[in-house]
């Protein structure tokens, strides 16, 4: 079975919803009407019984008429719109007297009806309205008196305003289909609009967005949410790219140089110390390619936030002092002087593999920038909230305007003016990733040629 567009969803649930609302209250104007009607005859009827009661007198079982020829006269000559049909019966039903109205005919007398209570009969096959009043000489009963009013005209009212509604109802429910459809396509053109912006989005095509529509409804905050995942998706394939390319290059540079160096040590035959100087030169290169590897791969390995952490009480004194003793080998051919502020041992709950990464490539950056003699400080101060660390250097710095491109992938700030100095551009951007990862707030405050300072922030 082929199912309803969207549009025409919403149009069938409208229009269901207001089918049954109209079918109340089309039921409810028909009962009103009806019971308007009834009431009008119901009162009419009342007020025959009461004139008529004043004209009647009971004597020796008899029922009488005050002015019999008179009332005769009055009935024959009343024209009314809807007129009363008088007659009185004795006890058993049998005819006393009638009103001239009713000519040949007469009301049937009910002996199952309840006394004084009004209710439908038939005069011939006419409908009428009709009420038996007993007449008592005493506490006995001699008779009753009768009174019907015709129902055909407030029927023939009913009957017409039943197939008024009866016909009208379908085409109200149509016409309302077709407006509640008309309406619900207005109102789903966003929706049109992501289907059709969404056909043209492919990998080489991250450009398009949806429009907004102009009210700030739920479409809106869809069709908003949809663009900002679009451009969150467009970065991050940007930045695929962006990596793939640098990545690319970083690799393929060191190995050009390797080959570079081969070709040129094999031209032709080279003393021990050429060979020795050459070879010591592929294997820094090699070296350097390693590292990089690593980095490649650690960017990698941590680029899921559902990776597992390993969350542990960790000595933050114990961490820093193991990176600046692995180090030792690079601060002392440097002459760098470290002093690290420790007033007592703080801990804070993290992964300790991760936050050794963290800070051997702050210490390392820290330690390739920084002049040789320079002093490294490591500090670690204690708030009501929060733990901060911080690594200061009096290295080169950097500029104010380099400081928001420092993590991303295989940037390097002045890399051009200081070519001795060595790096992939990838140690912030695995302080960056891995920071994330563990909620640590990262801030980098520095100034040219006066130093930098990276702090750790840590909840208590």
């Amino acid at each position: 079975m082929q199912q309803l567009s969207f549009k025409n969803r919403i149009a069938s649930n409208y229009m269901i919803t207001t089918a049954l609302l109209i079918f109340v209250v089309f039921s409810v104007i028909y009962a009103i009407v009806k019971f308007s009607v009834y009431i009008r005859v119901n009162n009419d009827i009342q007020i025959e019984v009461a004139k008529h009661m004043k004209e009647i007198e009971v004597k020796e079982n008899c029922v009488l008429l005050v002015r019999e020829q008179q009332w005769k006269q009055i009935q024959f000559n009343k024209v009314d719109v809807s007129p009363a049909f008088i007659q009185f019966v004795d006890e058993l039903g049998a005819l006393v007297n009638k009103s001239p109205n009713l000519k040949q005919k007469k009301l049937t007398y009910y002996p199952d009806a309840i006394n004084n209570e009004l209710f439908d009969g038939k005069l011939d096959n006419i409908s009428v309205r009709q009420i038996q009043v007993p007449l008592y000489q005493g506490t006995k009963i001699i008779g009753f008196l009768m009174v019907a009013m015709s129902l055909e005209d407030s029927k023939m009212v009913l009957n017409n305003l039943f197939v008024i509604l009866v016909v009208a109802y379908p085409l109200i429910l149509l016409v309302l289909f077709l407006i509640a459809r008309f309406i619900a396509g207005k109102s789903i053109k966003p929706i049109s609009a992501i289907i059709e912006t969404s056909k043209v989005i492919t990998k080489d095509n991250l450009k398009s967005r949806i429009p907004l529509p102009q009210n700030k409804d739920e479409l809106y905050l869809l069709s908003q949410t949809i663009n900002n995942l679009l451009d969150r998706v467009e970065n991050a394939i940007e930045r695929e790219k962006q990596f793939s390319s640098d990545a690319s290059h970083e690799l393929r540079t060191p190995l050009a140089v390797i080959k570079g160096t081969l070709e040129v040590l094999v031209r032709k035959p080279r003393n021990p110390e050429e060979y020795k100087e050459k070879i010591d030169f592929c294997i820094t290169e090699v070296n350097r390619l390693n590292h990089l590897v690593d980095e490649l791969l650690l960017l990698a390995r941590f680029e899921d936030q559902k990776q597992t952490i390993k969350m542990e009480r960790v000595s933050l004194n114990a961490i820093f002092l193991e990176v600046i003793s692995r180090n030792t080998t690079i601060i002392s051919e440097k002459k760098i002087n470290c002093i690290a502020h420790f007033t007592q041992d703080f801990y804070v709950n993290t992964d300790a593999y991760l936050l050794c990464i963290i800070v051997n490539n702050i210490l390392t950056n820290a330690i390739k920038y920084s002049k040789k003699g320079g002093t490294i400080t490591f500090d670690i101060i204690e708030t009501e909230t929060r733990l901060l660390c911080s690594v200061s250097d009096q290295g080169i710095g950097i500029a104010e305007e380099d400081l928001q491109k420092i993590f991303d992938q295989f940037y390097r700030s002045k890399s051009n003016q200081h070519p001795e100095i060595k790096g992939t551009g990838l140690g912030l951007s695995i302080v960056k990733r891995l920071s994330s990862l563990l909620q640590i707030d990262l801030d980098i405050e520095s100034q040219e040629n006066v130093g930098t300072k990276v702090i750790l922030s840590f909840v208590k």
